[in-house]
């Protein structure tokens, strides 16, 4: 691995670290949490006080995929996001706390985040 791939993680590290330092997911207000990989993107709900993962979403779910066919990152990363907020409102989570784990809010990210809020998500 070079140093400059090295130093980019180390600093991609430290921001996701300094946000959840500032982030913190309850019974009441679970977390929303994105991640994403150069082909796709996930999204996960998730209760920090029992570590426990509520919704999990991603671009890999077989029904979710044969919708992405064919369509942009962007536009991949909404599904996801719709999806993710239909499947917490189905579990009676209406408001979470956004967490973009140390990437910009820009792009996929945000694509994500406003599909949530469309569909339903308070943040």
């Amino acid at each position: 691995m070079s140093k400059r791939l090295r130093r980019k993680r180390e600093l991609h590290k430290k921001r996701k670290l300094r946000v959840r330092n500032k982030i913190f997911g309850t019974p009441n207000r679970p977390r929303l949490t994105v991640r994403r990989s150069n082909k796709h993107i996930y999204a996960q709900i998730i209760n920090d006080l029992t570590n426990e993962s509520l919704v999990q979403v991603s671009d890999l779910k077989p029904e979710i995929s044969k919708e992405t066919e064919d369509k942009t990152k962007v536009e991949t990363s909404r599904i996801v996001g719709k999806y993710t907020a239909e499947k917490a409102l189905d579990k009676g989570i209406k408001k979470v706390v956004f967490d973009r784990a140390g990437y910009q809010y820009h792009g996929r990210v945000k694509a994500v985040a406003e599909a949530a809020r469309e569909t339903g998500l308070e943040f």
